[in-house]
């Protein structure tokens, strides 16, 4: 069930979770919309799937491929976005934000369909709303606490001569990163002990229809509680919104993102996630394709710091735009 008091659901989880009871959860950007749904694998009006379960067999297959096109955002309304952004950089007000848009896009297959077809880890499918294939982890729980996080910042065409050199070289995309793992790793702190990075930006290779990228993400680790069954709820909404979607710090630099995005994310940057009854993997709802009057829109972005160029980051946003099949 879709609840507007997200109060709501976050006690939902705290009860359901410390009874051991499966459910599927998702929270919107803003924090004003929340799903709650237990025995997730018994009901097909909402599709999900994580590494560990799915609910995409109980749904009959489709093989309707499809494509899609973009109609991006002219350049020059994306840098009075930026211009924004970049003010706030130099006033000091914000070291990394993370500037999203709406992208229209043509699309010949339909929401469910991406959906079913999709091979992204991380997988969420509303009908008539939105469809999702994150790469990105937001948090797992394991059923002993150990509690990590895999934040995804910086991305390269693989196709690129040295890609994956240049990716790790490039000066920019390291300052965003170690930002990033900062955030993250103080976000984990508020609930747990022992808070260590496990891995520093490693690289993976993320399939598309257009081709391959690289993308690099860094693990970090730490121990809950013994009675974190009882709080997380608590744990998950206390490290919203997602820092890798937001930036540092997080708080002055959601308002700064508000204003120059213009328009609410909706569950775009939000998370979800699954709870088995004993452990807990969630994702960032980012590679987002959502549905409104009949038209499609792809939101993707990238991390602005002093250092990016306008240009760049503009051509990072479409390089996002996507299907994982």
């Amino acid at each position: 069930m879709l609840y507007s008091d997200v109060s709501l659901a976050r006690k939902l989880i705290n009860k359901a979770s410390h009874e051991g009871r499966p459910y599927l959860f998702a929270v919107n950007f803003e924090g004003d919309e929340a799903l709650f749904i237990e025995n997730p694998l018994h009901q097909q009006a909402i599709g999900f799937c994580t590494p560990s379960a799915s609910n995409k067999q109980t749904r009959p297959a489709k093989n309707q491929k499809g494509d899609i096109a973009p109609e991006p955002l002219p350049p020059e309304l994306y840098k009075r976005k930026w211009d924004i952004v970049q003010k706030a950089l130099l006033r000091g007000d914000t070291y990394l934000a993370n500037l999203t848009v709406r992208t229209p896009i043509h699309c010949t297959t339909s929401l469910e369909s991406i959906f079913l077809q999709s091979s992204s880890p991380y997988q969420l499918y509303i009908p008539e709303r939105f469809v999702c294939f994150s790469p990105e982890r937001f948090v797992k729980i394991s059923s002993t606490g150990r509690i990590s996080t895999n934040p995804m910042k910086g991305t390269i065409d693989a196709a690129l001569p040295n890609a994956e050199q240049s990716l790790l070289d490039d000066i920019k995309e390291t300052e965003e990163h170690n930002t990033i793992v900062d955030l993250l790793r103080n976000d984990i702190s508020m609930w747990a002990d022992d808070v260590h990075i496990k891995r520093f930006r490693y690289v993976e290779k993320i399939t598309t229809n257009a081709g391959e990228l690289f993308q690099a993400s860094s693990e970090i680790e730490g121990q809950l509680p013994s009675d974190y069954r009882q709080h997380m709820g608590d744990i998950i909404f206390d490290m919203l919104p997602a820092g890798s979607c937001t930036g540092a710090p997080k708080k002055s630099t959601v308002d700064i993102i508000r204003r120059a995005e213009g328009e609410n994310r909706g569950y775009y940057t939000g998370v979800f996630g699954y709870f088995d009854g004993s452990s807990l993997d969630s994702a960032v709802l980012i590679r987002f394709i959502e549905k409104e009057n009949g038209c499609f829109f792809f939101r993707s972005g990238g991390g602005i710091t002093a250092r990016s160029n306008w240009k760049n980051e503009y051509q990072e946003t479409l390089q996002k735009i996507y299907l994982p099949l």
